[in-house]
C-alpha cells in the first residue's frame, strides 16, 4: 500500500473517530436512556405522585451529585456557563455543560494529533489549529441542532394555534387551550406547551410562564403569540380572531421564507461548489505526486501559506453567509 493511500486512510479514520467521539459525548448515553425508560415505565404504573424505593432514591441522588460536581467544574472552566446552558437547553436535547466541554477537548485532541503527527506540521501551527477547530466544530453542531429544532417549532407552530383557535371559539379558557396542545402535538411544540401548563399548575401565572418560554424558546414568532395574549389579558377582545389573524400571518411569513430559499438555491450551490473545488484539487494533486504537495505540510512557510489562504477562506465564507442571510 503506497504512501498516499494510507494518509488518506488515516485521515478518514481519524475524520470518523472524532464524529463519533463528539456525538457520543453530545448525545445521551445508554444508561441514560436507560434511566428515562424506567422513569417513564414508573409513571406509567404508578403515576406522577409515586415514590421510588430507598435503593433507587440512594443511586439517583448519587447519580444528581457526581452531575453536580461536574458541573459545577465545567462552569468554572468555561467562559459565561449559565448562556452557554441556556444555548444547549435551546436545542430540545439533555446535553449537559460538563459532556459539551468534554467535546471540545476531544475534537482539539484528534486534531492536534492528526496535524502532528500525520503531516508534520509546527507544533504552534497545529495547536492553534487544533483550538480553532475544537472551539468552532462543536459550537456548529449545536448550532445545527437548534436551526433543525427551530425549523420545526416554526413548522407546527400554526398548526397549534388553529387549534387553540378551535379550542376558544369551543369556550375552552386559555389554559384548557393550552393543555389541548401539549396533548395533540408532538416534539417540539407540543412538548413546550406540555413544559408551560405544568409550570402552570406548579404555580406560576400565565404571563411568568409564557415570558419564561419565550426566554427559553428566542422565537420572534413565539414572542407575537405571548404578546397577543398579554394584550387581550389586559385589555380584552376576541382572543380567537386575534390568535386566528397570527396564524395566517406566520403563514404567510413561511411562504416568503421558503420562496426566498427557493430563489437562492441556485446562488448557494455555486458556492457551495466553488468552495468546495481548492480541497478537492489539493487532494486529487496529493493523491497524483504527494512530493510535490506535501511541500506545504514539510516547508514551513508554505504551511503558513496554507493557513493564511484557509483562514482568509473562511472570513470570505462567513461575510458571502452574512449577505445571503435574510430576515423575514
Amino acid at each position: 500500500m503506497n504512501m498516499p493511500l494510507l494518509v488518506l486512510m488515516l485521515i478518514v479514520l481519524l475524520s470518523l473517530a472524532g464524529g463519533l467521539l463528539l456525538l457520543l459525548a453530545l448525545l445521551p448515553s445508554a444508561a441514560e436512556r436507560r434511566v428515562k425508560g424506567r422513569i417513564a415505565a414508573f409513571r406509567a404504573r404508578y403515576g406522577e405522585s409515586g415514590l421510588p424505593a430507598s435503593g433507587r432514591r440512594s443511586a439517583i441522588i448519587r447519580q444528581r451529585v457526581q452531575a453536580s460536581a461536574l458541573e459545577e467544574l465545567a462552569g468554572r472552566l468555561m467562559p459565561r456557563p449559565d448562556e452557554m446552558r441556556r444555548r444547549l437547553r435551546r436545542t430540545g436535547r439533555e446535553i449537559a455543560l460538563s459532556r459539551y466541554l468534554l467535546a471540545m477537548l476531544l475534537v482539539a485532541l484528534v486534531v492536534f494529533v492528526a496535524l502532528r503527527f500525520l503531516f508534520g506540521l509546527d507544533v504552534v501551527i497545529a495547536a492553534l489549529t487544533a483550538v480553532a477547530l475544537g472551539l468552532g466544530l462543536p459550537h456548529m453542531f449545536i448550532s445545527r441542532l437548534i436551526l433543525r429544532r427551530r425549523e420545526a417549532f416554526l413548522a407546527q407552530f400554526p398548526e397549534a394555534i388553529d387549534l387553540m383557535v378551535r379550542g376558544l371559539k369551543s369556550g375552552l379558557p386559555v389554559g384548557e387551550a393550552l393543555q389541548i396542545v401539549g396533548e395533540e402535538l408532538g416534539d417540539p411544540v407540543g412538548t413546550e406547551f406540555r413544559r408551560i401548563v405544568d409550570q402552570i399548575r406548579l404555580g406560576k401565572s400565565l404571563e411568568e410562564a409564557l415570558w419564561a418560554a419565550t426566554r427559553r424558546l428566542d422565537f420572534a414568532d413565539f414572542q407575537f403569540f405571548v404578546v397577543a395574549l398579554a394584550i387581550q389579558r389586559e385589555t380584552g377582545g376576541n382572543l380567537a380572531e386575534t390568535l386566528a389573524n397570527l396564524s395566517q400571518i406566520l403563514r404567510q411569513r413561511q411562504q416568503m421564507k421558503l420562496k426566498v430559499k427557493a430563489l437562492s438555491s441556485e446562488g448557494r450551490a455555486s458556492a457551495m461548489i466553488v468552495g468546495a473545488l481548492p480541497f478537492i484539487m489539493f487532494a486529487i494533486i496529493y493523491a497524483m505526486n504527494p512530493d510535490y504537495a506535501g511541500t506545504f505540510f514539510r516547508d514551513q512557510r508554505a504551511t503558513s501559506v496554507l493557513v493564511g489562504g484557509l483562514v482568509w477562506m473562511g472570513l470570505g465564507i462567513l461575510i458571502i453567509r452574512r449577505m445571503i442571510r435574510f430576515e423575514i
